[in-house]
C-alpha cells in the first residue's frame, strides 16, 4: 500500500475522485507519463492538447507543459508543473497551474493501485488555492478527462 502524502492536510478545499480501469497498472501509469498518451485524454473530447506541446521530465523536480485548446472557441491554455514525487508505477505528487510562471499552483496526487484481473484504481487528488466552486467546475472537468482516458485504455 502506497502512503498517501497530505500535503495541505484534510481540511483544505479540493478535489478527491477514485475511478477503476480496464487496465494493468503499467499502461494506466504511462497515460500520465508518456506525452503523446497525456495528450490524446488530457482536455477530454471537448478540447485538444498538441503531442508536440506537451513536455515532461518524470522525475523529483522535473517539470511539465502542455498547451490546451479548449471549447469549441478554442481557448488556448498554458499548463505547467513540477514533479514533487515519483514512484513508478504506484504513485504521482505534481503541481499544476494555468498562470505559466504564477506562484498559486495545485498539488495533484495520483496513487494506482492494482486490483487484479487486469483492472487498476486510481485515487486521484487535488487540493490547493482555488474557491469550492471552481473545484466543483474542476471535478467536473476531470472527470471528463477520465473518460477519456477510460475510453483509451478500452
Amino acid at each position: 500500500m502506497v502512503e498517501i502524502p497530505d500535503w495541505f492536510g484534510s481540511e483544505e478545499r479540493g478535489i478527491t475522485l477514485v475511478r477503476v480501469f480496464e487496465a494493468e497498472r503499467a499502461r494506466v501509469w504511462s497515460e500520465w507519463t508518456e506525452p503523446e498518451r497525456f495528450a490524446d485524454w488530457y482536455g477530454g473530447t471537448a478540447s485538444e492538447v498538441p503531442a508536440s506541446s506537451v513536455s515532461m521530465d518524470v522525475s523529483p523536480g522535473g517539470e511539465w507543459r502542455a498547451t490546451m485548446f479548449a471549447g469549441p472557441e478554442r481557448r488556448e491554455i498554458g499548463w505547467e508543473g513540477d514533479y514533487v514525487e515519483v514512484h513508478d508505477p504506484s504513485l504521482l505528487v505534481l503541481t499544476v497551474t494555468d498562470t505559466p510562471g504564477g506562484e498559486q499552483r495545485d498539488l495533484l496526487t495520483v496513487v494506482l493501485t492494482e486490483l487484479g484481473g487486469g483492472r487498476t484504481e486510481m485515487l486521484f487528488r487535488q487540493r490547493g488555492w482555488m474557491t469550492a466552486e471552481q473545484y466543483g467546475a474542476a471535478g467536473q472537468g476531470w472527470g471528463t478527462f477520465f473518460d477519456r482516458m477510460a475510453e483509451r485504455l478500452g
